[in-house]
């Protein structure tokens, strides 16, 4: 009998050949053949003993409004929750059994606290439809076993973690306890507490049984009228191309018969790139092995929570009387030849890569040196860029949905992302903010680019048990797309952040340049690591719940900002030209605010979904007709308007803009100059002056007021200026041709050397936005909030009766009064935010902070975020005067002054030059 004790001491005598991570396959001395024999620990699974039977298990019907591919996790939770939404004739198609693929080995864990507020929120629906949903509708029990879960703190940052996890945990009514050393071994009596900080004890986690809940699935679909068809591979992907050139999906092709559908749902885990590239669509995940074994029987383990101890990167899942051992490791395995024969079936484990997750379950649980070894688990996982799954519409095919890339976490997740996914198909969009999870969250240019997706699926792997800190960046895969003043400003000590494949600046660096250098696979695979790296090193120093290191130098531009003059360069941003014979009822249809005042204004908007939730907020310029003048403005006769939109999310844009054309029919051509001008942002009391000496035209507020844009000669280059602020001061944004960007760059800092003109970047910009009460995308203004919740009512042509998208049901909410709204918290004692800290109406949890940051004019900790009434009723400003609130950071409360208006300005002057 093999002991997890003599596998470490094996591996201690074992030497490594160096290998090379682009053909690690096939280079280690591991069988990639299938092993035959189940190893699964389960007491039940869908594997047929008896072999596959040669034909599909229904009849095929000739068409259906919906057809799910892939008969695992999201594929069975999301036929199951079209069928509970209404849409009854859906097919499940599975090329095997269900669970096949990746779902039948899975460890099936289900943890309830991360850090997000949708992903708790998503975690809370599947443990509703595992462990009490299903149950009530099918009579039937799915395998659900509530032994709760123990994440364990080997330091101080952990624990911090977790206490952050906790806080959010009571918005949403998680039971979770923060429990010392001596707790914890009263709790888990075979657990080594002598190394341990503290541990996070959440109560009602658990663990799911794969088989016997994709069957309660497909039995409660199938009830409602939807058909799950086993035994049925799929051969293609039927696409045709419309009347307006849009491609759509039109049939579905098996060896035994061909489905009509104008939906097409890939949910095929390991296999969906495959699968994408029938109707030629990118799938950006890749395959790795992962792995656990499960041990003998262990006299005391009965009842235990599952464990978690990230520090080790390892879990133990209580697997009866017996345990599962697994982790992520620095150095998996990549399947780069994924089998179409592979079914309910595994790998040879590879032990030189697994030990280090046993060296670690060791420590923790000292009795396992001793225990047997019963049966190892090694199949192939997907894996995604950033660790998160990959949903919605595809951009290249209207109708083909994805479900897929969930990096291990299908079944805890699968519940929560099913019932987004079926009312993405049905209605349009997802109830939820799921643009984390969202295709569209990424750049079509990286989405089949291979290195990137091999290099950041294999940091995101190895980072996955890592402490999630506010300000982190990952190492792989940088310098993808890097604009004009790329160089110049890396001199200048710029410590880049990366933005959807753009490096953009984050701050500025006193101490010399800090260059991001190619990726090291953290020493993997006997790669060399880099050295002397100051980038990494400066990333470290962030490593923390408290203010940076460098938090003096961010308040240095902030401030230079708020006194002086400051320059951004924001030329990551999105850069569209809409035009066309329907360009102004697009423009009216698609956005909040009237855009069509005269030509040389500039309008701040939102673009909203159906529901009236915030899909974007952008600055539209309505342009004078004209000849082409590319990149500055393009050829037109009639109504062009140019769209400035934040970088980190232009694709999500670009494709929401997309989708509203073809829908609606309008005859508009949507153009991407994005890459051929770079935009710098010119901030401050002294920015006129500075600018008055570079460009050749009046600067005054008679001759060029706020929210206007010229084309103008900037030191003999044409450029667009702007009359703009991202930070609430005074200030012009130049959108730059390409070629010019350096020429103009020089002439605005020699003009302001004077002044004392510095660079400055997104850092700052984080900190003046939320000073002044800017909204941030994605964090203050989301899919899921209307501009009425978000304070935006001045975005909104609701006094006209121009009609656009969303319109109805802001009306209906503005009837009805608000049953939410953001507000602005600040506190006096000086202690970092980072977003997530729960809020507190007299003692009672009302919200969380989704954004904070540090103000430096006023000189305090500043939060927004959403509260609700504890009772459902409206919130209104007398309900928000009348409460005492408080902030929980880290299970510690912090009274705090709630603000109806930013307490920076709230008279607007600053942006109009008007400083007293």
């Amino acid at each position: 009998m093999a002991f997890l004790g003599t596998a470490v001491r094996r591996m201690v005598l074992t030497v490594r050949p160096p290998v090379s991570p682009l053909c690690r396959t096939s280079a280690r001395s591991y069988s990639s053949t299938p092993t035959q024999e189940k190893n699964v620990p389960y007491e039940k699974t869908l594997k047929q003993e008896d072999g596959v039977s040669s034909g599909p298990t229904k009849p095929l019907p000739r068409s259906a409004d919906a057809v799910v591919i892939g008969g695992g996790s999201l594929g069975c939770q999301t036929v199951y929750h079209l069928a509970k939404m209404g849409m009854t004739n859906v097919v499940l198609l599975e090329r095997d059994r269900l669970t096949a693929g990746t779902t039948w080995h899975t460890a099936g864990l289900l943890w309830q606290l991360r850090p997000s507020d949708v992903e708790v929120e998503l975690l809370a629906h599947t443990r509703n439809v595992i462990s009490k949903d299903l149950e009530e509708e099918t009579g039937l029990h799915t395998g659900w076993i509530e032994n709760g879960g123990l994440f364990i703190a080997s330091n101080k940052q952990r624990l911090d973690e977790y206490k952050r996890l906790m806080s959010l945990g009571k918005v949403y009514g998680i039971e979770s306890h923060v429990l010392s050393p001596a707790e914890t071994k009263d709790l888990y009596p075979l657990m080594n507490v002598d190394d341990l900080y503290g541990t996070l004890y959440v109560p009602k986690d658990g663990t799911m049984d794969p088989a016997g809940t994709c069957t309660t699935l497909a039995r409660a679909a199938s009830a409602r009228g939807a058909m799950v068809i086993e035994n049925c591979p799929v051969t293609g992907i039927n696409v045709h191309t419309d009347d307006l050139g849009v491609k759509r999906v039109k049939a579905v092709e098996t060896p035994h018969g061909t489905i009509e559908t104008a939906c097409v749902v890939n949910c095929a885990g390991v296999w969906a790139t495959k699968l994408g590239e029938m109707a030629g669509v990118k799938v950006p995940l890749i395959a790795m092995h992962h792995a656990y074994v499960v041990t003998e029987r262990i006299d005391g383990i009965q009842n235990m929570p599952n464990v978690r101890d990230h520090d080790a990167s390892v879990y133990l899942r209580l697997q009866g009387d017996a345990l599962s051992v697994g982790g992520y490791e620095q150095n998996p395995i990549f399947w780069d030849e994924v089998s179409d024969k592979f079914a309910f079936s595994l790998f040879d484990l590879d032990w030189d890569v697994f030990t280090q997750h046993i060296e670690g379950a060791i420590n923790r649980v000292p009795k396992l040196e001793q225990t047997g070894i019963k049966s190892t688990v090694c199949g192939p996982e997907s894996f995604t860029a950033d660790h998160k799954p990959l949903m919605g519409e595809a951009p290249e095919v209207r109708g083909f949905f994805l479900g897929c890339g969930f990096n291990s976490a299908g079944m805890m997740l699968g519940g929560g992302c099913g019932k987004e996914l079926a009312h993405w198909i049905i209605h349009g969009r997802p109830e939820k903010d799921m643009y984390g999870y969202d295709i569209r969250r990424f750049h079509n240019s990286l989405t089949d680019n291979d290195r990137w997706i091999r290099e950041r699926s294999h940091e995101s792997y190895a980072k996955n048990y890592s402490v999630v800190f506010p300000f982190d960046e990952p190492l792989a895969s940088r310098n993808m797309r890097k604009d004009p003043f790329h160089q110049v400003l890396t001199e200048q000590g710029c410590v880049f952040q990366e933005r959807h494949g753009w490096e953009r600046p984050g701050w500025f660096n006193k101490e010399g340049p800090a260059p991001v250098k190619d990726y090291d696979y953290y020493g993997a695979y006997d790669i060399e690591r880099n050295v002397n790296y100051k980038y990494n090193e400066l990333l470290g120093k962030e490593y923390t719940f408290d203010f940076p290191p460098h938090h003096d130098v961010i308040k240095s531009e902030c401030l230079s900002c708020r006194h002086g003059v400051a320059v951004f360069d924001m030329s990551y941003f999105g850069k569209f030209y809409l035009t066309g014979p329907d360009a102004k009822k697009a423009a009216d249809w698609l956005f909040t605010a009237d855009v069509n005042k005269k030509p040389g204004s500039t309008v701040y908007t939102c673009m909203l979904n159906k529901r009236g939730g915030a899909e974007a907020d952008l600055t539209v310029s309505r342009l004078e007709p004209g000849a082409s003048n590319l990149p500055l403005a393009p050829k037109s006769n009639g109504d062009t308007y140019y769209l400035a939109i934040g970088g980190g999310v232009a694709e999500h844009n670009w494709n929401h803009i997309r989708t509203v054309l073809q829908d609606q029919g309008f005859r508009c051509q949507l153009v991407d100059h994005s890459e051929d001008m770079g935009m710098i942002s010119i901030q401050g009391p002294k920015s006129r002056e500075v600018l008055q000496e570079v460009l050749d035209t009046d600067l005054s507020n008679d001759s060029f007021p706020f929210s206007t844009h010229k084309v103008v000669n900037a030191a003999g280059h044409q450029v667009r200026a702007m009359r703009l602020s991202f930070v609430g001061e005074l200030g012009w944004e130049l959108h730059i041709p390409k070629d010019s960007c350096l020429p103009v760059y020089r002439a605005v800092m020699a003009a302001g050397a004077k002044h004392g003109i510095i660079n400055s970047g997104y850092r700052a910009i984080d900190s003046l936005s939320i000073e002044k009460g800017y909204r941030h995308w994605h964090a203050d203004l989301r899919p899921d909030d209307t501009p009425l919740e978000a304070g935006l009512a001045f975005t909104c042509k609701m006094k006209s009766s121009i009609p656009f998208q969303g319109r109805e049901r802001l009306e209906k909410q503005k009837a009805e009064g608000l049953r939410r709204r953001i507000v602005c918290f600040t506190i006096e004692e000086k202690v970092p935010m980072f977003g997530l800290e729960a809020i507190f109406r007299n003692g009672v949890p009302v919200g969380q902070l989704r954004r904070s940051d540090y103000g430096f004019f006023i000189d305090k900790t500043i939060g927004y975020g959403y509260i609700r009434h504890p009772e459902g009723g409206v919130v209104s400003p007398d309900f928000i005067r009348s409460g005492e609130f408080t902030l929980e950071r880290m299970g510690v409360t912090y009274k705090a002054k709630a603000h109806l208006k930013t307490p920076f300005d709230p008279e607007n002057k600053r942006v109009k030059g008007i400083y007293t």
